[in-house]
């Protein structure tokens, strides 16, 4: 190599220079590795790199270092020296145990701090002293580090900087006025996973630019005069909450927009804000009721006021009339409702039209007998109703009402004990898109039959709704399907299964071959149908029947989804295997009674390259010696070895009897024509020769 190539590095040696003047003035997006860290312009990735200590040997400029995931144990004071413009340092589940009390020293830019998945509990006052000094931090993670109340409150004193705290999967267990007293300018506080069971009046007053707060997960019993009024979310779901009181007697307006009190005990409607912004209200799974048809019946010594207590002997009066179901508060932003999973039997009369606004009701799981389609109680602007999962058996509703709701797509009426309501009642919404009536007992009407009036019947009208895409019909139990039942609606999904009585004639589906993506006829009892007009279907599910082979008309070209599970199909033939794997994407076909001897077809399957068999361990077959064998585990051709095995027996049997009888020929040759073979021989061998 020639000398020239190391004049730069001899002179810089030369003149006593240091070595980092030898690397490019570029930026680092140059830099591919250094030592177990990859770097990237201005950041360093080290994560899950076997770190034992930070490293020393970093470009000194950078602004984030990610240690994760490694095992440094102690951040010392001088270990990050070297780093003086850092901005960014992640150090989660690095085994930290503590933190010296002057390791920011020399990083007082840092903004962002992640020691999440630690044990700094071990040395919380050396970690209190050290976050002292980065007073420009505003993002501090401290999740799960085996952290007490008074712990957090000795680490977050004077660190007035922060806009977001995470506390979660700590052992927190009350809030106190002191805790939060120092963080002015907290926006975001995560305190979910911990075991807070009480929060004092006034714990979080002090942070008046709070706007996100997360509580779930704990054991809270209550909150009760609640008076944030920053705070736009609140999560307090999967807690022990019975009771959300806010305070009654602010003038100035509450700033919440998604109040999270799912997964609770709550017996009462939130007693919200006078004066509120509330547009999402998650209330599923708790023990939500009305009660105003119990306050006629009431006893002179129920009581209307509720005392609250905390441990230092303070106690909140609240009082209210329980059985006023005027006292909701302010829900006339509400956008979303969720009472999904509770106890609700009825509606209260005007709760519905204090809510203009909604858009999204699910009171699905609930103890609902009657519900009716009023113009005066829904929103105009509602386009999901869940009733799934009542106990309603009869839907009142008129067509000037229904066509108010010009923008109900979603309608779930599911799981009812619904027998009547009006015939025509989906017509009349105009922008229905998706209709689940399963498992209720409404049947499919004869139109010709039908008068058009209002009255409810025990049958429905399927033709002519022209904005319906989806519609599930399972389990209703239908009976025989009129010509042209769905004529004019243009589904692209109709599932029909469950309904074991079910009798398809071959037009009871005409109108739909144009449309019709997604067909469902499990545990219908169907034999055979034809499949051929439907040209756009890509899935279809024949799942729980007794079909003894795969219908011929299954040459969709788009079919994408096949479902044959629990049939009694012994083989498949082999043209079809091969059409099918050209197109299928997903099959199932677990659960049929195959013939091991005949699997050439499901060798097809599985060798095409577009083909997932989904259920591939549950298919089996039957061997007439071996009994049930899992077809993915079977190796070679079982019934073919047999064949080749009787064969041999043959041969053996009669390879002897050959033997012999080529035996006895000799034997015959050689004892009634032995006087002739001499002679032959010698004419023919013993001659004179010349020399």
């Amino acid at each position: 190599m020639p000398l020239r190539v190391f004049l730069p590095y001899l002179a810089c040696l030369a003149v006593g220079l240091p070595w980092d003047i030898l690397t490019p003035a570029a930026s680092h997006s140059e830099y591919a590795h250094q030592g177990h860290c990859q770097l990237t312009q201005r950041t360093a990735l080290c994560d899950g790199s076997q770190l034992s200590s930070v490293p020393a040997d970093l470009p000194g400029d950078i602004e984030e270092l990610n240690l994760n995931c490694n095992h440094i144990g102690m951040l010392k004071n001088t270990c990050l020296s070297g780093y003086p413009h850092l901005r960014v340092l992640s150090c989660a589940s690095c085994h930290l145990d503590g933190i010296e009390s002057n390791v920011f020293h020399n990083t007082l830019y840092l903004e962002n701090l992640n020691l999440a998945e630690n044990d700094l509990c071990s040395r919380y006052q050396s970690t209190g002293q050290a976050l002292r000094l980065l007073s420009q931090l505003k993002a501090l993670d401290l999740s799960q580090n085996g952290l007490t109340e008074d712990m957090v409150s000795f680490i977050l004193r004077n660190m007035s900087s922060l806009e977001y705290l995470s506390l979660s999967g700590n052992v927190l267990l009350r809030l106190d006025q002191a805790i939060f007293s120092d963080l002015h300018q907290l926006e975001e506080l995560h305190l979910e996973r911990n075991a807070l069971y009480e929060i004092e009046e006034g714990a979080l007053d002090g942070l008046h630019k709070l706007r996100r707060l997360n509580l779930a997960f704990n054991g809270l019993p209550c909150l009760v005069n609640f008076r944030l009024t920053q705070l736009k979310v609140l999560n307090a779901s999967h807690n022990n909450i019975e009771w959300f009181i806010s305070d009654q007697g602010m003038d100035e307006p509450f700033h919440l927009e998604t109040l999270d009190l799912q997964d609770n005990k709550l017996l009462f409607f939130p007693f919200l804000p006078t004066r509120s912004r509330v547009r999402s209200l998650l209330l599923s799974n708790n023990k939500v009721s009305f009660y105003q048809h119990l306050a006629d019946r009431r006893s002179p010594n129920w009581t209307t006021s509720v005392q609250f207590f905390n441990l230092n002997g303070n106690h909140s009066n609240v009082t209210a009339d329980l059985w006023d179901e005027a006292l909701h508060g302010d829900i006339s932003s509400v956008d979303l409702l969720d009472l999904t999973g509770n106890q609700v039997s009825y509606l209260p009369q005007g709760f519905l039209s204090k809510m203009p606004k909604l858009s999204r009701l699910r009171l699905g799981r609930n103890c609902l007998e009657s519900f009716g389609f009023s113009s005066e109680e829904l929103s105009a602007s509602l386009y999901e109703l869940d009733m799934s999962n009542n106990r309603i058996t009869v839907l009142h509703a008129n067509e000037s009402c229904l066509t108010t709701l010009g923008n109900l797509t979603h309608l779930n009426l599911s799981l009812n004990d619904l027998q009547r309501f009006p015939s025509r009642m989906f017509t009349a919404l105009p922008s229905l898109t998706t209709l689940d009536l399963s498992y209720s007992k409404v049947d499919i009407c004869f139109s010709e039959k039908l008068d058009r009036g209002a009255q409810p019947h025990d049958c429905v009208v399927w033709t002519n709704v022209s904005s319906l895409r989806q519609l599930f019909l399972r389990g209703c139990n239908l009976g025989r399907i009129p010509p042209y039942a769905f004529g004019g609606t243009p589904l692209i999904h109709l599932d029909l299964s469950d309904n074991p009585g079910i009798v398809l004639g071959c037009d009871s589906l005409a109108g739909l071959s144009e449309t019709l993506q997604h067909l469902s006829l499990g545990n219908t009892g169907i034999k055979d149908f034809d499949f051929t007009p439907f040209i756009h279907l890509r899935s279809l599910d024949l799942s729980r029947n007794s079909i003894s082979h795969v219908p011929g008309s299954l040459t969709s070209p788009g079919l994408r989804w096949l479902d044959l599970r629990n049939n009694d199909l012994n083989t498949i033939p082999f043209h079809q295997a091969k059409t099918l794997s050209t197109t299928l994407q997903t099959l199932f076909i677990g659960g049929n009674p195959f013939n091991c001897c005949e699997l050439e077809w499901y060798r097809v399957l599985e060798g095409g390259s577009s083909v997932n068999i989904a259920d591939r361990s549950d298919v089996t077959c039957q061997h007439v010696t071996r009994g049930r064998q899992s077809v993915e585990r079977m190796s070679g051709h079982p019934c073919r070895n047999g064949r080749d095995e009787s064969g041999w027996w043959y041969v053996a049997l009669f390879l002897p009897l050959c033997l012999s009888f080529v035996g006895i020929i000799v034997i015959f040759v050689l004892t009634f024509k032995s006087t002739q073979v001499p002679k032959v021989i010698k004419k023919r061998y013993l001659r004179t020769t010349t020399y």
